[in-house]
């Protein structure tokens, strides 16, 4: 894909979006052929280097890897973990640094007024956000998001979306979003590709497609 694209990728459930993704982060190891990850072959690399490039890449997972029990200024400043040492990072859960940047970053997702609130007593939603604010100080070049505006109403979703496409388009990166909603889709995405059963059978515009077009793509089987 090239650079500032940004890339939805549809599909019934099960027909393999979430993998594609883990692929594209290196979560998940190639059963055949190769990755390409920002350049370089992840499978190839380990210990400091491996652990550099997946810095590059800021991930929003289906189930969001927050830990509950910690404050929502800690969840978003471990974006920042690839970056600083450890000792930073140990002394920023007793005083947590680059404040200013993680409330600019809750204020652009609408949960400033939450920085230090307990994630675990935040709605689906909310989360989500704190999620994506996470991505916004991270700033990487390869932003993948797998159903990032699920648990979001219509308005937040398509905030969210654009802050995503936004935070690509700034590091002259690219953005890959598993999305349900066909319309979000085509507002927010350059290109969409359709998965089923683990095959792309769909690889478009979005200026070629419709939402009727992509309808298809969603619910049964081919």
């Amino acid at each position: 894909m090239d650079a500032g694209e940004r890339v939805a990728v549809v599909g019934p459930s099960g027909a393999g979006k979430s993998t594609l993704l883990g692929l594209a982060n290196a979560a998940v190891p190639p059963t055949g052929g190769t990755v390409e990850l920002l350049g370089a072959d992840p499978s190839a690399l380990r210990g400091r280097t491996l652990r550099q490039l997946r810095s590059r890449v800021g991930t929003v997972h289906q189930q969001l890897e927050l830990v509950g029990q910690l404050r929502v200024v800690h969840n978003v400043n471990a974006g920042r973990l690839g970056s600083w040492p450890a000792s930073r990072a140990a002394w920023s859960l007793v005083r947590p640094q680059g404040l200013p940047a993680v409330l600019e970053a809750l204020d652009r997702v609408q949960l400033a007024d939450r920085v230090y609130e307990r994630t675990d007593r935040l709605s689906g939603g909310q989360r989500q956000r704190v999620a994506v604010a996470r991505l916004l100080v991270q700033r990487p070049e390869l932003v993948l998001a797998d159903e990032p505006a699920s648990a979001l109403d219509p308005a937040l979703a398509d905030r969210v979306l654009g802050l995503l496409a936004g935070l690509a388009a700034d590091r002259g990166g690219a953005l890959v979003a598993s999305l349900h909603d066909p319309a979000l889709a085509l507002r927010h995405c350059t290109r969409v590709v359709g998965l089923v059963a683990g095959r792309v059978v769909l690889d478009a515009p979005t200026a070629a497609l419709s939402v009727r077009d992509l309808a298809d793509f969603y619910g049964a089987p081919r």
